[in-house]
């Protein structure tokens, strides 16, 4: 299944991103495309927000993984960054699958580690013409029971 949803500023944003955290669990992978700016950041901050995570949430573009774990918020959070990685096969030195079987992943640029994870909920975003976002959601069938839209 796929949808598009107008996110008209960084606030629908954040509140698209904290409207994923009732739906989540571990094991699940959310990947986020999109250009630089285009709001990716802003989707993980809110959700990991709604997880109970108090104050902001770094962008993971240097350190790659940012970790998040209970009581933190409520299940274990990996937010990746993967606009640095040059080679899918980096990947492995992350421990990302092993990770997988008890938290959450958030990838951001999943596009430099393609066909990685075929099973995740897919969203892209792109620019309105209205100033806004445009969020494509490709919803796996392991999400159409949970989606919140």
């Amino acid at each position: 299944m796929v949808t598009s949803i107008h996110l008209p500023d960084a606030v629908a944003t954040e509140a698209f991103g904290a409207s994923l955290a009732p739906h989540v669990r571990p094991g699940d992978v959310i990947t986020l495309s999109g250009d630089l700016g285009a709001g990716k950041t802003s989707i993980a901050r809110g959700l990991l927000a709604a997880l109970g995570l108090a104050g902001e949430a770094p962008s993971p573009s240097f350190a790659i993984v940012q970790p998040y774990d209970p009581p933190e918020v409520r299940l274990p959070v990996l937010h990746v960054d993967l606009y640095r990685i040059d080679d899918p096969d980096e990947l492995e030195e992350l421990g990302l699958d092993e990770a997988l079987s008890d938290a959450l992943l958030l990838v951001e640029w999943p596009e430099r580690a393609p066909d990685r994870w075929p099973d995740a909920l897919a969203l892209t975003l792109t620019a309105a013409p209205d100033g806004g976002r445009i969020l494509t959601a490709d919803v796996p069938a392991s999400w159409k029971p949970r989606w919140p839209t």
